[in-house]
């Protein structure tokens, strides 16, 4: 309990933390590029952080963007908060609030990706709609997401993939949607940067395979990077 009141502390005074009772908490929808970044750099969302493993890590590699990762635990957001401090990395911060309060802290056209790496399968169909790509999560981003952001899905959870994947091969508003059942032997894995979070080095080590999958919005088409 006291390790974990100290990093809510440390949270607490940490600038790359934005948490309630902090007063940029009210104030930063719209305003992170002026306000926070002090630039007009990209902004990538880690959705359900946990230690905020992409954050950091694509963080320390693309200096020339801007990386927020979002979760509601403030004891796994500090470890990523910690190592971003201790790296330098000041294009890196972290939200803590729930996700689907997003339209709370980003304007339309705020931010342009979104990575939602190993989240919460959700097994039980009565928790279908708490899914990250559940037709209610896919409508928040789609109305924030700038015009031809990204939108990723990393997971070992062989449901949640093929439920994302019948979502999206059944909406007349999703384009460009490309994907793999064995991440590590497809052409996307070096997009990854060899990047792992607690749990992909827990489950592919028990032989799990580990899918993803990418898609935008349809709007002007632009071919991916």
């Amino acid at each position: 309990m006291r390790k974990k009141q100290a990093r809510f502390e440390d949270n607490r005074i940490s600038r790359n933390v934005i948490e309630q009772g902090k007063e940029i908490f009210e104030t930063i929808k719209g305003k992170w590029r002026s306000e926070f970044f002090k630039n007009d750099n990209d902004i990538v969302l880690e959705l359900a952080c946990g230690r905020g493993e992409y954050s950091t890590g694509l963080g320390a590699i693309f200096k020339d963007r801007n990386f927020i990762g979002i979760d509601i635990k403030g004891n796994r957001i500090w470890v990523g908060s910690k190592k971003a401090r201790m790296e330098g990395l000041d294009n890196v911060a972290f939200l803590r609030t729930q996700i689907d309060h997003l339209e709370k802290f980003f304007e339309p056209g705020e931010f342009n990706e979104i990575w939602i790496v190993f989240p919460d399968p959700r097994p039980k169909g009565s928790d279908e709609h708490r899914r990250l790509t559940s037709p209610k999560y896919l409508e928040i981003y789609k109305k924030l997401i700038s015009q031809g952001g990204i939108i990723h899905l990393k997971t070992d959870n062989t449901a949640l993939f093929d439920y994302t994947l019948g979502l999206l091969e059944n909406r007349d508003d999703v384009q460009d949607l490309e994907y793999s059942w064995e991440l590590y032997n497809s052409d996307f894995a070096l997009d990854h940067h060899d990047i792992k979070t607690k749990y992909e080095h827990q489950f592919s080590g028990q032989g799990h395979a580990i899918k993803y999958l990418r898609f935008r919005f349809k709007n002007d088409l632009i071919d991916f990077q």
